[in-house]
């Protein structure tokens, strides 16, 4: 075993044995004999959703030949093709070459498109759905071994793309393209609470992506527009009395904005320009614990008010809060299932307790709201209070049955908070 923790050090991993195989057979054959495995991505998820005794890294499956090998672009089809070890940083880059974009992208380029779409993580913007939403379709290796392929339409498709890892290892993912496009990105500092309340919809519609950044105090610190110029202008002046930024900011208050993707206005490439930050650079703030929660657009205003009287409590953790929108989608167990979203997250100091502490009572407010938790991040949320935010529960719980029938995919962080209800 030669990962110890995830990306942030705040988990340790208790497999003693991480198999790295070269071709799709050597991976069923592992899976086959495997009494229990996971799947271990780029390592971005805060908990042990991705732990087990034997963990299986698909890296080296597609990257044999070169780095980049088994991504196939089918510009006349309209997709890509890819293994399941890909990056989006290293996706991008073949994309860029073919002239293509995908419809979105998270702030982080680092992370591997299998785990991405596998949690529902998501970028921004009211039209945008997460990443999971650009499958088209997907290929499994299931417990017995055995290869399965679903497509967009077939019976299954909807429960098996956002799987959390409970269905099998991913080997490969079909994405959805659209033709290259360019992106503006302006920032704009001093919102006031009454403007954005007043406002909301307008202020997180004004670009293709928006995402706003606040340390819960006087007022919201940031608003990050990220416009297609091809869908309309930028916000010309001011934004709700939110002053254009003079210099490139950091989305953590006070940190060197120097990871960040160019701002000001300065046009770019989408995969330049929809994360925050560039890959080849550490982002964030490195040493952290992320959290985040999926409210109904609806509720928006009402749940940024009770997480506001809660501000004391957080803000001596707090690096930053991000609030950001999501569209709805019919996946089963995407935190957007069947409701457009407005997504609260909290990147926290690296202090476990004290998080998990707080998180309690910030848990209990959201709860009023049916907030969903996202399935990579920390969260206290049981089974019990999982399975009523999601129509299609009962209905994952049984694919999980059918597909992984002696449990070699189960594992403590899955009978937590998923299985055992």
């Amino acid at each position: 075993m030669t990962v110890e923790t995830n990306w942030a050090g705040n988990h340790t991993y208790r497999a003693e044995r991480l198999h790295r195989p070269t071709t799709l057979e050597q991976v069923q054959e592992i899976v086959a004999t495997a009494p229990r495995i996971r799947v271990l991505g780029s390592r971005h998820s805060f908990t042990g959703i991705a732990d087990s005794a034997e963990l299986l890294s698909l890296e080296a499956v597609h990257a044999a030949a070169t780095p980049l090998a088994g991504i196939d672009v089918d510009l006349e089809a309209g997709t890509v093709s890819l293994g399941g070890g890909v990056r989006y940083g290293e996706l991008a880059e073949v994309l860029r070459d073919a002239g293509a974009a995908l419809h979105n992208l998270a702030s982080l380029p680092h992370i591997s498109v299998a785990g991405a779409v596998a949690t529902a993580t998501h970028g921004s913007g009211v039209v945008n759905g997460n990443l999971a939403t650009a499958v088209a379709a997907m290929e499994i290796v299931t417990s017995s071994g055995e290869i399965v392929r679903v497509s967009r339409g077939d019976a299954d498709f909807d429960g098996m793309v956002v799987g959390l890892g409970a269905l099998g290892a991913v080997t490969r993912l079909t994405l959805d393209l659209e033709p290259a496009f360019d992106v503006e990105q302006r920032v704009f500092e001093g919102l006031a609470w009454d403007a954005l309340h007043e406002h909301f919809d307008e202020i997180t519609g004004c670009g293709y992506s928006v995402s706003l950044f606040t340390l819960l105090g006087d007022d919201v610190e940031m608003v990050w527009v990220k416009n297609r110029p091809d869908r309309g202008g930028a916000p010309a002046g001011d934004l709700f009395g939110a002053v254009p930024a003079a210099v490139d900011r950091n989305p953590v208050i006070g940190l060197d904005p120097t990871p960040c993707t160019p701002q000001l206005g300065r046009p770019g490439l989408w995969s330049d320009r929809l994360p925050h930050f560039r890959m080849g650079f550490t982002p964030s703030a490195g040493d952290e614990i992320q959290s985040e929660y999926l409210i109904p657009h609806g509720s928006a205003v009402a749940a940024l008010q009770a997480v506001r009287s809660l501000a004391e409590r957080i803000r001596p953790l707090l690096l930053a809060c991000e609030i950001r929108t999501v569209a709805a989608d019919r996946l089963w167990m995407s935190t957007a299932y069947d409701r457009a979203s407005v997504a609260l997250h909290f990147t926290w100091k690296p202090a476990p307790p004290a998080v998990e502490d707080v998180l309690v009572d910030l848990e209990r407010v959201l709860s009023q709201f049916a907030a969903r938790p996202h399935w990579g991040k920390v969260f206290q949320a049981d089974a019990a209070a999982i399975a009523p935010l999601y129509e299609r529960h009962a209905d994952f719980l049984s694919l999980i049955e059918r597909l992984d029938p002696r449990g070699a995919f189960r594992n403590a962080w899955l009978e937590h908070h998923l299985l055992t209800s």
